[in-house]
């Protein structure tokens, strides 16, 4: 029987081009996020392209109690889960003190909170199921304190981080699996109009890299590998005013 996943944040960039992904590799997809217009044009797309089950519904991670109902209804619907994937995230931050706690506060609220929720009702459903492969998606502006704009947001992506390690710490040897993934910079809908980033790759090489990598269900994985794997190890010993000039 086919196996089972579930993506958070699917109506755009990598969260949507993972989906086409694994429905490629014939994975049925449960799908959510906010723009339920959005996730029923790529349902039709994946269904009729690659003859797998789609159900797709509406979620908003910022709203805590709709995580869990929304990740309880596609169990139920499914009835099994076998891999949860919590990409749903926000790039937004701004300089610390310039006046936008509120962005940045949001900022860590969805990239954080919304993710220990969704890692909470994920589990809460592997611990019935004695089986699944949690994936968090990560940020390489995790490895070391980054500025300006990216000082809330990679904050944010360092403690999902670590939220992750501590799950894995607790299910080492057993039937689930935890993945970090540390992707480097992807060019998607979200940052469209930001000025070229080293290293960078499109949406579609980004979002095929990312799903080989979780297939093989690792422990930790920089996507791409390279330059990113070497360029991690250097980002957590470099001074940080060399780190910086990747911000």
């Amino acid at each position: 029987m086919a196996k089972t996943i579930l993506i958070t944040g699917t109506s755009s960039g990598i969260g949507a081009g993972m989906a086409r992904e694994f429905a490629k590799k014939g994975y049925n997809l449960a799908i959510c996020a906010r723009r339920l217009e959005r996730l029923e044009t790529l349902k039709q797309e994946l269904e009729s392209q690659y003859g797998v089950k789609v159900i797709a519904k509406t979620l908003d991670v910022t709203n805590y109690d709709q995580v869990f109902e929304v990740f309880r209804a596609f169990k139920a619907d499914f009835g099994t889960l076998d891999r949860v994937i919590v990409n749903a995230g926000i790039g937004n931050g701004r300089g610390i003190g310039k006046g936008h706690f509120e962005i940045n506060r949001a900022t860590v609220e969805t990239n954080f909170i919304s993710a220990l929720a969704q890692c909470e009702a994920a589990v809460e459903i592997f611990r019935a199921q004695n089986a699944g492969h949690l994936v968090v998606i990560s940020s390489m502006s995790a490895m070391r304190g980054m500025p300006k704009h990216l000082t809330a947001y990679g904050a944010s992506k360092a403690g999902v981080a670590a939220l992750a390690e501590g799950i894995r710490a607790e299910f080492i040897d057993t039937p689930i699996k935890v993945s970090t993934i540390f992707p480097g910079y992807i060019r998607t809908e979200i940052n469209e109009g930001a000025k070229k980033l080293p290293f960078e790759v499109d949406e579609k090489t980004g979002s095929h890299l990312l799903a080989t990598a979780i297939d093989k269900e690792p422990v930790k994985a920089y996507v791409p590998k390279w330059p990113w794997l070497p360029i991690g190890f250097a980002m957590k010993v470099l001074p940080l005013k060399w780190v910086n000039k990747l911000g």
